[in-house]
């Protein structure tokens, strides 16, 4: 592993200051701190996107049809919830198309939780500093255009359509050489990666879909790794312990890169800094090169003091809730760094007015997002206990609700029983209920863990998802003590999805 050069300031101004730093870090776990290892292009448009880059349907009557054909084509091949642990399928579509993810640098994201939110900061904070970009994302939330995104707003829906078109010779001619058809992701993967050397894009950022070593996005030699936090989910696919799933996500990291290392499990970290010996990568940890120096509630979000590499970024304003988003923060900010060759080829810190900028813009729809008022309603995609238990700090801490009514539509591969137990000390009642899709847990069977872990008296079963806002809205608006209510919607990307539709967004 490459140690970082004499000419990086190896402490911080104050150091007492930085070692309380590595504590408040380290409090998500202390084991951690024992581990001891451009171009300027012209912009297709001015200024940063507007909105939430969520795409509504497209008003053309033809146009919408044409993308409905494109996603039944897609949803008939294998869905992306199935892994196959080989890259020879899209390695293969990869070479008739010319290899086009070797035509830009990328930065790779994998981890359990806050992938989605680093990405879109981090593609802020490159398109702040004039770089053209590209980002591959999932899941979607509403549209399935938003996946591929140039310059931070999905790709329109007629441009989705004639990617989509311009690969599927390709993809047809894969398909009869292999013993398996590409699937869902895999195409899609092939689609963005096509879109950003079209573009073409100074930079990809790239999000693993699942694990990282087989995943289809894995083809790209990415100079910067970003290994967010790991925690147990897909156990099925990926593992059963932290170590395990570590092993699978570390396949991301590459000869000769930077990884960013968000705080992790013990076990998690000690087998990625062992990946970043094998293959000489640099490696920078939150809470040691860099971290949170402060953070306080603000309107509308919070204000940050971030420690980079190369230095303090003082009065950042987030524009989003949580702990967790200002950890996430703080890694986008570190990978940005490690981008532009702070800490190796030079130790200074981004110019400050232009960090501001980019992260007063960033949003992350579905993350702990404020749909609507009186009674507020507040969407998160939380899907697993861990990311469970930082919506539930959040809303605590950014609401301060006299009474939080939850509703909860999970899928039936999930661990339902540990993401109810994290939001049970928040939630007054529950109301069950299901997302429209095949893999949704019935509501009856979600009611029956629910009971258990909620009493009887607390859970309300509402199958259809309109009829589950519409009770858990009526509980919030009770009146006397109960007139400070809110209610949290949650328990999959799919579920926040579609109650963003119902509640009038996109």
């Amino acid at each position: 592993m490459s140690e970082r050069p004499q000419n990086e300031p190896a402490e911080p101004d104050d150091p007492d200051e930085f070692e309380e730093i590595v504590g408040a870090e380290t409090d998500r776990d202390p084991d951690l701190a024992v581990i001891e290892a451009g171009s300027r292009t012209l912009r297709t448009q001015s200024g940063p996107p507007q909105g939430d880059g969520i795409p509504a349907r497209p008003a053309d009557p033809e146009v919408d049809r044409a993308l409905r054909e494109v996603e039944a084509e897609l949803a008939k091949r294998w869905p992306e919830t199935k892994l196959d642990p080989s890259l020879e399928r899209i390695e293969a579509l990869m070479d008739l198309l010319g290899s086009p993810q070797r035509a830009y640098p990328s930065i790779h994201i994998t981890g359990t939780n806050g992938k989605t939110s680093a990405a879109r900061m981090i593609e802020s904070l490159l398109g702040a500093f004039e770089l053209r970009t590209g980002r591959y994302t999932s899941p979607h939330v509403q549209s399935i255009t938003e996946r591929i995104s140039l310059d931070g707003a999905p790709v329109s829906a007629e441009r989705f359509i004639e990617t989509y078109q311009d690969i599927k010779p390709y993809v047809d001619m894969v398909d009869v050489q292999q013993e398996h058809r590409l699937s869902f992701f895999e195409v899609l993967t092939g689609m963005a990666y096509a879109a950003f050397a079209d573009a073409p894009v100074d930079i990809a950022v790239v999000e693993v879909g699942m694990g990282g070593s087989w995943d289809a996005t894995n083809v790209i030699d990415a100079g910067v790794s970003v290994i967010m936090p790991i925690s147990l989910d897909h156990t099925d696919r990926l593992g059963t312990t932290p170590e395990q799933i570590a092993q699978e996500k570390a396949g991301v990291v590459k000869q000769d890169a930077t990884v960013v290392l968000a705080q992790q499990p013990v076990e998690a970290a000690s087998v990625v800094l062992k990946r970043a010996v094998e293959v000489d990568a640099t490696v920078a940890r939150e809470g040691m090169e860099f971290g949170v120096l402060s953070r306080e509630v603000a309107v509308g979000g919070q204000l940050l003091t971030l420690r980079g590499l190369g230095g303090e970024y003082p009065e950042v304003f987030l524009p989003l809730y949580g702990a967790h988003q200002a950890h996430n923060a703080a890694v986008a900010l570190a990978a940005i760094e490690a981008f532009f060759g702070v800490g190796t080829q030079h130790a200074r810190t981004l110019d400050i007015d232009t960090v501001r900028t980019a992260f007063a813009s960033v949003t992350s729809p579905g993350r702990m997002e404020v749909v609507r008022r009186s009674p507020t309603v507040v969407l998160d995609a939380a899907h697993n206990p861990a990311g469970a238990r930082a919506a539930a700090e959040a809303v605590t801490e950014a609401f301060g609700f006299s009474r939080l009514i939850g509703v909860v539509g999970a899928s039936d591969d999930k661990d339902v029983r540990g993401l109810l137990e994290a939001f049970e000390p928040v939630f007054a009642e529950v109301v069950v209920t299901r997302n429209s899709t095949h893999r949704a847990m019935d509501a009856d069977a979600l009611a029956a863990i629910a009971v258990e872990v909620f009493g009887a008296d607390r859970v309300q079963v509402e199958p259809r998802l309109d009829d589950a806002l519409e009770q858990a809205v009526t509980l919030a608006e009770e009146e006397g003590e109960y007139s400070g209510a809110g209610v949290l919607v949650t328990g999959s990307v799919i579920t926040v999805g579609e109650a963003r539709l119902l509640l009038g967004k996109g």
